[in-house]
């Protein structure tokens, strides 16, 4: 479980490839503490398990993995944001990220405003735009984001300048692809939903 609560920009250092999935090694940003085995740590928004311990970061990609997310395009140098999971008792800045990434997003524009920040507008992956909401929350590249205006196919979301400072969002342009994953409780809370005007029509 993460928050979308960036911990700073991590680098690529090998990417190899282990039968239909691959292996990553990647440094840290030099704040974080050394990896433990078993760890979840989220990169760009993808919850992994950490193979070892030490300074650098080792998981192994599944092929659904892969083929769901922007993980399969990375490359040695590639920076990346690195989050490590929540702690009993900490305090929850964001929103709730599981690091199950639905879809990939593109980056349809962006545009800088004053002061360093910028307004990102986003393509609405297939199948996801009932959980897209305005004022709801949005996890792009493991970023707790919020959607500042939805339009028919695409949403826009206001990022202010230490959120690009932190992570590597910034560096990405129209184009670019970025991992999305709904808000857990817009998804729970929908089916929900759905379930209970499913029961009281069989009820009438």
């Amino acid at each position: 479980m993460f928050s979308g609560i960036v911990a700073g920009v991590g680098r690529i250092v090998s990417r190899t490839k282990r039968g239909r999935g691959a292996r990553i090694r990647l440094a840290p940003p030099r704040s974080q503490r050394a990896f433990s085995p078993g760890e979840s740590v989220a990169i760009d928004g993808v919850c992994l398990t950490a193979l070892r311990g030490g300074r650098l970061f080792e998981a192994d990609l599944s092929a659904e993995t892969l083929a769901r997310t922007t993980l399969g395009g990375l490359r040695a140098g590639d920076p990346v944001n690195v989050e490590r999971s929540l702690r009993w008792g900490d305090r929850i800045s964001g929103h709730f990220v599981l690091g199950h990434v639905d879809a990939v997003a593109p980056i349809r524009s962006v545009e800088a405003s004053r002061g360093g920040g910028g307004t990102y507008r986003f393509g609405i992956p297939a199948g996801l735009g009932r959980y897209v909401v305005e004022k709801g929350s949005v996890a792009l590249d493991g970023i707790s984001l919020t959607v500042s205006r939805r339009h028919a196919r695409d949403f826009e979301v206001a990022v202010i300048p230490e959120t690009l400072r932190r992570t590597a969002l910034g560096r990405k342009r129209a184009g670019a692809k970025v991992n999305f994953e709904a808000d857990v409780f817009a998804r729970y809370g929908r089916a929900r939903g759905v379930a209970r005007v499913r029961r009281d029509a069989r009820r009438r």
